[in-house]
């Protein structure tokens, strides 16, 4: 359980996960009418019919009870140049539908089901055509006119129409129990339905499913340890906040941290933005986002990277979840040509190598936040490590950590994402931290703070329950050197350090190269320097080097100097060092003893089975 301080001073308690209907009950429903179109569809095919029409569902079942409204007002005002305005208080949403047709009146007339629902699609406003065009609907339901496409895999496609399963579909989320209207399903509510309908499509197509969502007990970690530090500011009247998603999938990261806002303050004005490349869960999140009555125009379609549909905005919050381990060869040139900007540009700081663009997002958050904004962003754990001193990985967490803006850095349960099982990590990025934070950074161990669930769903195997969130949140809001137990199996352990503790100086050993008799070459007046001998030290920020070459290289190797023209300042974070505990192996008589109890379970077994008498050799 939460428990939430509102702006009167009452505390709440609410459940994280708070739903109104069994999500599973109503998801496995949608995922059952897959089964009409497998005739006509390979299993990862079913989410290009049936996802847009559980959107197209959700849309009509939300605008029936205005729907007549709607129809008169249409009539009077259809004259007029501009009618959006009239359309939609009449609907009481941001968007409608003018045709006379419905679900109820669509199935009436199965003779003429194309033509008809054709004409009750075109009946949407525009900013529902939009979300319908990123589907790519229309030629899921069309008749090919090009006698050539029965040679394709459209044929598939076209076969929905006029062959009687369009008629089916519309039928079979008519029925009551696949009711989707906004009165009864809350947004969170179908968050869930559209995430778990994501992963079956996605698996069905051994896909990463992760690719499009995070599982809520991460999310409402990330938010609440977000807002952590925020509670005073947002109890309090007229409070105004922005929130970014920079690879938003189908916005349930944002749909969490309004739902936390809102439960802190019920009248503050949350406004969301966000940005997604694909456009299937692009239109998810723009339907989503109409429902609710937010700015859909706010939801934007395109590449984070070589696309930035949020220039020169600044945001309060940035939560997100970017994929990790993938290249950005695509978005090469646009990145490059970006970072030629230095300062004026997102990436001018350096860029991470081809082959794993995650801490680009960084660099694109920290330019979203406003100079007191805070986010929260995962990653694995090659942002902590990965890149030599100079290379641009190294390079921008020395930006992070110089500016001060890495607040702490959180270690995930394994096997906590649907995609993958390895370990990952949120970071949280504060551009005005509080006076006690200010210089450090604080590492949470919360690798132990875990439920294992029953049944897996893909890779996830383990849940962050609220226990362990509300524990977690604590031990970071504690800001303590320190050890917290639920239970023995559950740890959760918290370090401290100051921002140069993760700088060194990356420094050039050179030893003389010697000629046939063993002595010292030199150019000019310069002793050369044997390439093959060279080495590096990476020297702590905090300590001298020429203390340190006398201490760790002299005594070995008297002849040796530093080229301190070669010197590079890094930034790494040793996560896993710093948590590392020895555990001494067991001892060799203790495992002689287990050989030897072992050895007499087996005989006794034999003897019981077979009547044999076994000798093992001493």
């Amino acid at each position: 359980m939460l428990t939430i301080i509102t702006k009167g001073g009452k505390r709440v308690n609410t459940k994280a996960n708070q739903t109104t209907i069994n999500i599973q009950e109503k998801s496995s429903l949608i995922w059952s009418i897959a089964d009409l179109i497998r005739e006509y569809y390979k299993p990862h095919e079913y989410g290009k019919v049936i996802l847009p029409m559980t959107v197209i569902k959700r849309f009509n079942d939300t605008l029936q009870p205005t729907k007549q409204k709607v129809l008169d007002t249409y009539e009077k005002v259809k004259h007029l140049e501009v009618i959006d305005g009239f359309l939609q208080r009449a609907s009481g949403y941001q968007f409608y539908n003018i045709s006379e047709y419905d679900f109820e009146k669509l199935v009436d007339d199965s003779e003429h089901i194309e033509e008809n629902f054709r004409a009750y699609l075109n009946g949407f406003s525009e900013n529902v055509q939009d979300i319908l065009e990123n589907f790519d609907f229309d030629r899921e339901i069309s008749t090919p006119s090009n006698p050539l496409m029965e040679e394709c895999d459209v044929v598939e496609i076209s076969k929905l129409a006029n062959s009687g399963i369009l008629f089916l579909v519309i039928e079979a989320f008519n029925k009551p129990n696949a009711y989707m209207g906004a009165d009864k399903i809350t947004a969170v509510d179908m968050g869930y339905i559209f995430e778990d309908l994501v992963r079956r499509f996605s698996e069905s197509y051994n896909e990463q499913a992760g690719a499009h969502f995070t599982s809520r007990d991460i999310i409402y970690l990330m938010t609440d340890i977000l807002l952590a530090t925020d509670k005073d500011i947002l109890i309090e009247e007229g409070v105004a906040k922005t929130v970014y998603d920079q690879t938003m999938g189908t916005s349930q990261m944002l749909s969490c941290m309004e739902e936390r806002l809102l439960q802190l303050d019920s009248e503050a004005d949350v406004k969301l933005f966000g940005q997604e490349l694909n456009p299937e869960t692009f239109a998810i999140a723009k339907a989503d986002m109409l429902i609710r009555g937010g700015n859909s125009d706010n939801m934007r379609q395109g590449n984070t990277l070589s696309d930035d549909k949020f220039k020169d905005y600044t945001f309060d919050y940035v939560i997100s979840n970017p994929p990790f381990g993938i290249e950005w060869k695509v978005e090469k040139k646009a990145v490059e040509d970006e970072h030629k900007l230095g300062d004026k540009g997102r990436f001018g700081v350096g860029l991470p190598k081809i082959s794993d663009g995650q801490m680009l997002f960084d660099l694109n958050g920290l330019k979203k936040l406003k100079d007191d904004g805070r986010m929260a962003i995962i990653h694995n754990g090659s942002s902590l490590f990965t890149g030599a001193a100079g290379s641009g990985e190294s390079e921008i967490r020395r930006y992070m950590l110089e500016n001060d803006w890495v607040d702490a850095i959180i270690q995930l349960p394994n096997d906590t994402f649907y995609n993958t099982g390895i370990t990952t990590y949120i970071w949280i990025m504060d551009k005005d931290k509080e006076e006690k934070r200010q210089g450090k950074v604080q590492l949470i161990n919360a690798s132990k703070m875990y439920e294992s669930r029953r049944k897996n769903i893909g890779n996830k195997r383990v849940d962050i329950t609220d226990e362990c969130r509300e524990l977690i949140v604590k031990v970071y809001g504690d800001f303590k050197n320190k050890e917290y137990k639920l239970d023995d199996d559950k740890v959760c352990e918290s370090k401290i350090f100051n921002n140069e503790d993760f700088g060194f100086n990356r420094i050039t050993i050179e030893t003389p190269l010697l000629d046939e008799d063993g002595e010292i070459v030199k150019k000019g007046k310069k002793i050369a320097p044997d390439t093959k001998k060279r080495d590096y030290e990476n020297v702590p920020l905090v300590e001298d080097i020429d203390d340190y070459f006398e201490r760790e290289v002299k005594p070995y190797n008297p002849n040796a100097w530093i080229d301190k023209k070669k010197t590079k300042v890094g930034n790494e974070i040793p996560f896993t060092r710093y948590f590392y505990k020895y555990e001494a192996p067991e001892k060799s008589e203790d495992i002689a003893e287990r050989i030897v109890d072992l050895e007499d379970e087996i005989s006794e077994s034999l003897h019981k089975l077979f009547g044999m008498e076994v000798a093992y050799n001493e």
